[in-house]
């Protein structure tokens, strides 16, 4: 059984499986599809084409599925699409995609995501991320798994943060942040690698030390971004766990579109 407040507007065509639970004075519409035993605030508002998936509990008065905040928009049928078991704190605002991508923009499972944070179209969130208060994400960033993002910090277009990675509080972020490193200040600059994080998340001494050793040929040996990538490639093989982590790292430098914070 669904639970849905009395005082709360649900579209006869919305899609609420067993176990939704919603809110006073909330509001779901036409399009809109909602796993089982995900719960919806107090006049949260869920519109466009919004598939939501289970266990999610969204807080009050988010605004979920709006319109991109695109000027090239002409009302095309863009989607959002939110995962499993995410946590969205009060007054976030998540945008549908447009037709420069794929049309879809898209939040994982997992995630832990404050007030007030944007999302706006196209982005791409991972897995098990940490949005801060006041994060803005503006159009087709991309932010990988584990990766944190402190608060108050805005994200320019098209930047990508990598997995692991993690973003000081109050940062302007208009180059990509490469995986498992840390970053902040103004201008921004990459500080370290992100121990913490990777210890937290059971990351084996030899990984940890592998990761080290790309940090330091990316910013520390005053080698070109050239060379630096053609010797972390060269560190295949070197630590049996950590080939994973070298191509990780080669994967975000080829595919960077912006150039990465140095």
């Amino acid at each position: 059984m669904t639970g849905i407040h009395p005082t709360a507007i649900v579209d006869a065509r919305a899609e609420l499986d067993e176990g939704v639970e919603v809110g006073p004075y909330a509001i779901i519409g036409p399009d809109v599809r909602i796993g089982g035993g995900t719960r919806v605030g107090a006049h949260c508002v869920i519109d466009g084409r919004t598939t939501i998936g289970r266990d999610n509990r969204i807080f009050p008065f988010n605004a979920l599925g709006g319109m991109p905040q695109d000027m090239s928009h002409r009302g095309e049928p863009t989607e959002l699409r939110i995962g499993d078991r995410n946590t969205i704190r009060e007054y976030c605002t998540f945008n549908t995609g447009t037709l420069k991508e794929e049309g879809v923009t898209r939040v994982g499972s997992d995630n832990w995501i404050m007030a007030y944070v944007h999302v706006a179209h196209d982005v791409r969130i991972g897995d098990r991320t940490v949005l801060a208060n006041g994060v803005t994400l503006a159009g087709h960033v991309h932010v990988g798994d584990w990766a944190t993002i402190g608060g108050l910090t805005g994200v320019l277009q098209f930047v990508h943060i990598g997995a692991h990675a993690m973003v000081g509080f109050q940062a302007h972020v208009a180059m990509d942040v490469p995986p498992y490193l840390t970053v902040d200040g103004h201008p921004l600059a990459v500080r370290a690698v992100n121990l913490v994080g990777l210890k937290r998340r059971d990351f084996s001494e030899s990984r940890i030390a592998q990761i080290r050793r790309m940090h330091k040929l990316l910013y520390r040996d005053g080698l070109t971004l050239e060379q630096a990538t053609a010797a972390i490639a060269a560190l295949a093989g070197s630590t049996p766990d950590g080939d994973a982590d070298v191509q990780a790292m080669l994967d975000f430098l080829a595919a960077s579109r912006r150039g990465i914070v140095r």
